[in-house]
């Protein structure tokens, strides 16, 4: 019988053709590993929210950083978890916060590691909010400061690269310009300028310590039915100063990715949350379905929708299993 149609099956017979014709790859280079750092742990504790990730030590996450570099992830991104907390969330802005310490111990100890740190109050404050909150209300213009002096005080430590989450409008200019008054005009901002207000993040916010204790955060964060909306956010923070954006949550909002990419010319990540990481542990712990399959197909499809990087955590295990 004469061939009429074309036969796409011809390059799927043998595992070495599918991976030679493979569009979308993926490399460690392109994994953050998210690292939790908490006052008062000697060393590490399990994070139960998160099965395979822990709570270390400022000390101790050298351990887990170094692990991270040997395998090829070139960046960490380091969340706080403070002894104590207050209402204006000191702690995130202490130059002896436990994220600060952290960073001195493994600017001295992984030389090469780039060095990403969140900027947010949620973590340190009672209230559980991005903001300062007064009359019941999160206030925008009087959390600015407190988020410029967290940015500071986070590269003072060693940070190569702020991340601010909170998303306060105009916080990105408010750092740039106090990075650059203070003489670190080379580290980089990487915002969070599309951060949804989704119900995905529930097991970071149990592994942070950070639930809002009354309300939400929809008044801050964006509605999940909106993707214009994220092109002007993220276009509002390149113009005030950011270097690279992130995307957040990731598998939720391919599309949104998607039309960044195709709009931006600039680095861009998606942070793959916690929930997206959960949802496969749990299902694979139930033999619902193949956790690696599933870690692999999550991750490409990231990649093919327009991410530059991915923040997961899965990157230890990916970066151990490439390929």
């Amino acid at each position: 019988m004469s061939q009429k149609f074309p036969r796409f099956r011809r390059l799927r017979q043998e595992e070495g053709l599918r991976r030679l014709v493979q569009e979308v790859r993926l490399s460690p280079s392109q994994l953050v590993l998210p690292l939790f750092v908490r006052e008062g742990v000697r060393e590490r504790e399990p994070i139960p929210s998160l099965p395979g990730h822990y709570h270390w030590s400022p000390e101790a996450v050298v351990e887990a950083a170094e692990e991270a570099y040997g395998l090829g992830i070139p960046a960490v991104l380091l969340f706080g978890l403070p002894a104590e907390k207050d209402e204006v969330g000191s702690g995130a802005y202490s130059r002896e916060g436990v994220v600060q310490r952290a960073l001195r111990e493994l600017r001295k100890k992984v030389p090469g590691l780039i060095l990403m740190a969140d900027v947010c109050l949620c973590q340190y404050t009672t209230h559980g909010h991005c903001g300062l909150v007064r009359g019941g209300k999160i206030v925008n213009d009087p959390t600015l400061p407190l988020l410029a002096e967290t940015a500071l005080s986070l590269a003072e430590a060693g940070a190569h690269v702020v991340a601010p989450s909170d998303m306060m409008d105009g916080r990105v200019a408010v750092i740039r310009e106090a990075l650059d008054r203070e003489g670190f005009e080379d580290v980089a901002i990487l915002s969070y300028a599309a951060k949804y207000a989704s119900a995905f993040y529930g097991p970071f916010r149990e592994a942070a310590h950070s639930a809002p204790a009354f309300g939400d955060r929809r008044t801050y964060q964006m509605d999940p039915g909106n993707r214009r909306e994220a092109m002007r956010e993220i276009a509002q923070d390149l113009q005030e100063g950011a270097d690279m954006i992130l995307m957040k949550p990731a598998g939720p909002y391919l599309d949104v990715i998607r039309e960044a990419r195709e709009r931006f010319d600039v680095p861009l990540g998606a942070y793959q949350v916690s929930g997206e990481y959960a949802m496969i542990q749990a299902a694979a712990e139930k033999g619902w379905l193949d956790r690696e399959g599933a870690m692999w197909e999550s991750l490409l499809g990231i990649i093919r929708a327009g991410a530059d990087f991915i923040v997961t955590y899965f990157a230890l295990e990916a970066a151990k299993k490439v390929r």
